[in-house]
């Protein structure tokens, strides 16, 4: 299926999650964050973007774990179903989130597929516990603030929004914090993160540095300044997709996280 202008998503969202082995709450540095586990293999770890909750991956949650691994959703501190206390929000902040995650479902090592802000926390996850990260997929994010295009609003951007305004009042623990939670998670953004090329340098996992065509956030240049700056990563260019390719042809984006994922095992 195709949803380029993602008409699909904001009228009804991803597809449904399916029914989890396990899920719950797991308390982490004044948060409670809510989690989902589905299938059983090696063990992926899907972190959502910025605004959004873990039911953005509901094309790719089925289709993982019908190629033989453990699947875990998060929503990050804030996001979804997950609290927050007023700590302001930060990626390493969030990574220790995942981290606490993957120690109650007694994961020793994980691949992350991280989704723009998921990207940061993923990376930045692999970069403080490289012990822990088989790998990491990066989609659409950047690791200094240099590499972001200049905000242009879209429809589709806007569709993307009022999806995620309507998924928060539904799912929130505070439905009516949508303006000042879009404020805070703004701030975090940017002015997070602050890579330097020797810390990019210092990346000890394989990372594969995915842009869509049609990125709307991210430069195409920063992009590949990642991808020659981290050892070893490679750069993957998704043809006619832009910032929200997981949704709009998810097909194509799960061959290419299927591709991944099968050269680490």
């Amino acid at each position: 299926m195709t949803d380029d202008e993602l008409k699909i998503f904001d009228e009804r969202g991803a597809p449904a999650l399916p029914p989890a082995s396990e899920e719950g709450l797991v308390e982490n540095d004044g948060a409670s964050i809510w989690f989902a586990s589905y299938g059983s293999g090696p063990a992926v770890v899907l972190l959502h973007g910025g605004l959004g909750n873990s039911g953005n991956w509901g094309y790719q949650v089925p289709a993982f774990v019908a190629s033989g691994r453990q699947v875990v959703v998060i929503d990050s501190r804030g996001h979804g179903r997950s609290t927050r206390d007023e700590k302001p929000y930060r990626y390493e902040l969030m990574a220790s989130d995942v981290l606490a995650v993957m120690d109650r479902l007694s994961l020793s090592k994980v691949t992350l597929v991280g989704w723009s802000d998921g990207a940061c926390t993923a990376l930045i996850l692999a970069d403080r516990h490289p012990e822990r990260v088989r790998g990491v997929f990066f989609f659409a994010c950047n690791m200094d603030p240099g590499g972001v295009r200049e905000f242009v609003p879209t429809p589709v951007i806007d569709r993307c929004f009022n999806r995620h305004r309507k998924d928060y009042q539904a799912l929130s623990p505070t439905p009516d914090g949508f303006d000042a939670f879009v404020r805070d998670v703004g701030k975090m953004m940017g002015s997070e993160p602050n890579y330097s090329a020797d810390d990019l340098a210092g990346i000890r996992v394989p990372v594969a540095v995915v842009i869509g065509e049609k990125e709307e956030f991210i430069k195409p240049e920063h992009a590949a300044y990642l991808a020659r700056s981290i050892p070893d990563a490679e750069l993957v260019l998704l043809p006619e997709v832009s910032h929200f390719a997981p949704v709009q042809r998810p097909d194509a984006f799960n061959r290419e996280v299927l591709v991944f994922l099968d050269r680490l095992s």
